[in-house]
């Protein structure tokens, strides 16, 4: 693959981003839409992970490369929750908003490691992550531009912020894609092994835990099956 299919891909993820931000700016968001939304988005981060990653990696290199990884990347998310966490309590806990933001372009960054790093192996698996991830990020930028709108961030400030989830993306994707393009399948089987566990870690510890912040109801329940059967059929089809 050519560096600038690489950008092209890892802008869709982005561009579902920033268009479930702007739909968030559009219409009246309320705690129910933005559960909704999450819950459809831990379906599709879960069914990307059982359906797709897991297998492919187990498949492609020995296991204990794929559990090493794994582990890597959970710890990886594990320590960066902490260090935000620390920030959050220097500012007195009143950070939430930017917590998010903190979240979701650490979801983003992981979005762009998993695109580069799939673009080192083929244009086919790279073409269908973004697909996933695009899925994903609709809901997670509307969740993330409804609860900027609930803490009163001023609208220009907002679309700054939607804009800004590029950085991360593009900044994991091109740097993946250059140092493991020449690389062996190991390497490149560890670093999506890498990616996966800290796209668990943040859908468990981060979209999960929001999207609960509500009181559960059967639509929310149904978003997360929903999303899950969603990207299960659009891999079958690229499968085929």
């Amino acid at each position: 693959m050519e560096l600038w299919q690489v950008i092209v891909l890892a802008l869709l993820p982005f561009a579902g981003n920033f268009g479930g931000g702007m739909l968030a700016e559009a219409i009246m968001t309320t705690e129910r839409r933005v559960s909704i939304a999450l819950h459809g988005a831990a379906g599709i981060v879960f069914a990307v992970i059982a359906v797709e990653l897991m297998p492919r990696v187990l498949e492609n290199t020995k296991p204990w490369i794929v559990v090493l990884g794994f582990c890597i990347g959970g710890v990886l998310s594990i320590v960066l929750k902490q260090v935000v966490k620390r920030v959050q309590a220097q500012r007195g806990g009143k950070a939430g908003p930017w917590m998010i933001y903190i979240a979701v372009s650490t979801d983003l960054f992981t979005d762009g490691l998993l695109i580069g790093t799939g673009s080192a192996v083929s244009f086919s698996l790279a073409l269908l992550l973004a697909v996933a991830q695009v899925l994903a990020d609709i809901p997670e930028g509307f969740a993330s531009i409804a609860n900027f709108r609930s803490q009163r961030i001023p609208r220009r400030t907002r679309v700054l912020l939607s804009l800004g989830f590029a950085i991360p993306i593009l900044v994991a994707a091109i740097g993946s894609y250059w140092l493991l393009r020449d690389a062996s399948s190991a390497w490149q089987m560890g670093i999506l092994s890498v990616a996966t566990g800290m796209l668990v870690v943040l859908a468990v510890e981060d979209i999960v835990p929001e999207a609960h912040e509500s009181e559960d109801f059967p639509l929310a329940t149904g978003a997360v099956i929903g999303g899950f059967a969603l990207f299960t059929l659009i891999s079958s089809y690229f499968g085929a």
